[in-house]
């Protein structure tokens, strides 16, 4: 599909989330629903081409948890990829582009916009405009009537808080679905339904007490993000902006969707290029610092993504997610899916995908366009390809570079 083509049947509201048009609405959101842009650096930041550098990362075999061994490149074709790449540095070691998309498109990022805002969160946290200990209802008393009356910042930001909802994807009653129609990503569910974001979360009620296991919400997201509105009185594209997208040196304007109200869709509604987001993780992995040199967040909250609280493994272990993570976390909406602390991921439905390897330095980004929206076998290849890759990055890196010959 070239990127100007459309899909055989007009895309809508409410069928623009459907296999057979997500790979164009992914790359055409703007057109579809109405955004809100996140401007870009005044002063982008360069990237050096260094394809090839370190060999053709193609041809790197992975092998896959049933023991079968596969390379990059089969597993970039066998899992719906819209474009990848590899940064190490300020290097790019392998970038390529499929199902339509050209560096400039700007490809949705799903639930991998959870890891920004939480970003843009801790810059004001390490300035002292939030207290992660505080409840959220400081910064929005709005949620006072709500679920969320005696939740702190730290417990939404770790999705441990005791609200009722579901993100069963397939289920179109569930709450997430819901949501879609609230922010206006789906039609309305009816005249009695919530019209924006800011009236579906004060809607939510909770089940138990707040502080508990991990479970995977998206609606804590959306929380957060009102609580950075609440906390600067300013719109979120403008201090995402000017906090996080502009000091990454970007190169191109992100956007976000946006509600009635024209408030952000947070939790998933970020769109952005792919080198762009190559610079976000790159910042992450050098301990807070953008490829400009610039500090974005301090070490010491980075530190405390990877490190975790004195808990989290445990509130991960009892929670529902706990088969699919053994040994593993989540903290300030990162994933680390497995005992290791020294590799996190972002992640977002049909398949968008961050790696961010603090040890060797690498940086994986991954724009899919997978039918359904959970797909175990096609993101656990995704995981094990960046694993592989990395492994190749450091050898290479430590042997002086790929071997040549006479």
């Amino acid at each position: 599909m070239s990127e100007q083509t459309l899909p055989a049947d007009p895309v809508t509201l409410a069928n623009w989330q459907q296999p057979g048009q997500l790979r164009w609405s992914f790359q055409h959101l703007d057109e579809v629903l109405p955004v809100a842009t996140i401007p870009r650096a005044a002063s982008p930041v360069g990237l050096v081409d260094a394809v090839g550098e370190l060999g053709d990362l193609g041809a790197v075999e992975v092998t896959l948890a049933d023991g079968a061994v596969r390379s990059v490149t089969e597993i970039v074709e066998a899992t719906d990829t819209d474009a990848w790449m590899v940064l190490h540095g300020d290097r790019i070691l392998a970038e390529s582009y499929l199902g339509g998309m050209t560096p400039r498109t700007r490809h949705l990022l799903m639930s991998v916009s959870k890891s920004l805002v939480s970003s843009v969160l801790g810059v004001l946290v390490d300035r002292g405009v939030i207290d992660v200990e505080a409840p959220v209802t400081d910064y929005v008393p709005e949620l006072a009537p709500s679920g969320y009356a005696g939740a702190g910042v730290r417990t939404v930001l770790d999705m441990r808080s005791g609200i009722h909802f579901s993100e069963e994807y397939l289920d179109p009653q569930a709450e997430v679905r819901q949501l879609d129609a609230a922010v206006g990503w789906a039609p309305s569910l009816g005249p009695t339904s919530p019209r924006t974001l800011r009236e579906f979360l004060i809607s939510l009620w909770a089940e138990r007490p707040h502080g508990g296991p991990f479970d995977y919400r998206s609606c804590e997201a959306d929380v957060l993000g009102w609580v950075i509105e609440g906390a600067t009185g300013r719109p979120f594209p403008e201090v995402a902006s000017e906090l996080l997208w502009g000091p990454l040196g970007t190169e191109a304007d992100a956007f976000i969707t946006v509600d009635a109200e024209g408030t952000g869709m947070f939790d998933g509604g970020i769109c952005a290029t792919l080198r762009d987001l190559a610079r976000f993780g790159a910042m992450v992995v050098s301990g807070g610092v953008s490829l400009t040199g610039q500090r974005v967040l301090s070490q010491a909250w980075v530190d405390d993504i990877y490190a975790g609280g004195p808990d989290s493994a445990e509130a991960c272990a009892a929670g529902p997610h706990a088969d699919l993570m053994p040994g593993g976390m989540y903290r300030s909406q990162f994933w680390f899916p497995s005992a290791s602390r020294d590799v996190a991921h972002c992640r977002g439905i049909h398949g968008q995908f961050v790696y961010l390897n603090r040890v060797t330095g690498v940086v994986g980004v991954k724009f899919s366009g997978w039918p359904l929206p959970l797909d175990d076998d096609k993101g656990n290849a995704a995981m094990a390809m960046f694993d592989a890759i990395s492994d190749h990055v450091a050898s290479q890196a430590s042997s002086g570079g790929p071997e040549t010959k006479e």
